[in-house]
């Protein structure tokens, strides 16, 4: 027997583990308790994780006291995981882990330090976006370090008819480097990228309403960190749309802000929401380990 086979029988064997998932009072959002994710997972307690992710879109699992392997391998639980464009900032010896933190050692940072600063959809500027992500708490600070979430299929339903009727055809481009930098600029986390880094993350075109795949659900899919303009449109009216999808999209009926526990992970669905950063004050250490799920092409 091959070792994935075995992997395979022991995680579909595996005995139940009792666990409770609580919706928060919010929009959007819910927190799993009294499962460990460094233990075997079997079929039934699996699907139960995934009905309750696309159910509430974002799902906190609390006290992991796991290893960078086992958050690796549950997340491959929900599909083939990206290698992120900053190959300076992989956690050693397991390049599908982003290092999220604003530590530095010797002089230079171990992390994107600046990671969400603007609400966006991790990887929509890329033709296949994230499928979600999973965030897993290694040091906190005392202060700040909120992470902010919210639903886009709320957004998408508390739009005008007339303004969902005009915006259901058109196409947006989402580009990496749309705010890169400009970010560079004001802090000193993102290394200057190279060709190849560049060439990996071309613009993509992406609808500006997405259908959510396994749900049927529609959901703005526009952001002010990645998308660039509406395709079609005279940049004056693209600006004016975009500002406008921006500014409804982040409405406070629509959040969720996730204030973090030591060894939460947390796994949202970006083709549901979008997220954002709070930020943490510059003195107080944070880092935190992110692995992100591949999607498919949004329709």
């Amino acid at each position: 027997m091959t070792a994935s086979i075995a992997l395979e029988s022991a995680t579909r064997d595996a005995p139940s583990q009792p666990f409770e998932i609580r919706r928060f009072d919010a929009p959007v959002g819910a927190e799993v308790v009294g499962l460990d994710i460094g233990r075997p997972i079997n079929d039934t307690d699996f699907a139960r994780i995934h009905r309750a992710h696309l159910d509430h879109h974002v799902l906190v699992f609390r006290d992991q006291r796991v290893s960078p392997a086992d958050h690796v391998a549950f997340s491959r639980r929900f599909g083939p995981l990206e290698i992120h464009v900053l190959h300076q900032f992989q956690l050693k010896g397991h390049p599908e882990i982003l290092i999220v933190s604003n530590i530095k050692e010797n002089g230079e940072p171990i992390g994107l330090g600046d990671a969400g600063v603007y609400w966006h959809s991790d990887i929509s500027y890329k033709e296949k976006p994230s499928l979600g992500s999973l965030l897993h708490a290694q040091e906190l600070p005392s202060e700040g370090g909120d992470t902010l979430f919210a639903d886009q299929h709320l957004a998408w339903e508390a739009l005008d008819p007339a303004l969902q009727q005009r915006i259901l055809p058109l196409k947006a481009e989402h580009s990496y480097l749309a705010k890169y930098e400009e970010l560079r600029a004001k802090n000193p986390w993102r290394p200057k990228l190279s060709q190849a880094q560049i060439d990996q993350v071309a613009p993509a075109v992406q609808p500006v309403v997405r259908t959510h795949p396994e749900t049927g659900r529609k959901a703005l899919f526009v952001s002010e960190h990645f998308t660039t303009r509406i395709v079609g449109l005279p940049q004056d009216e693209s600006d004016a749309l975009l500002a406008e999808l921006f500014a409804h999209s982040v409405k406070p009926e629509f959040v969720y802000r996730h204030t973090w526990a030591p060894h939460d992970l947390v796994f949202w669905d970006n083709r549901s929401l979008m997220h954002l950063a709070a930020g943490t004050p510059d003195h107080l250490r944070r880092k935190l380990y992110r692995t992100t799920i591949q999607g498919d092409t949004p329709f």
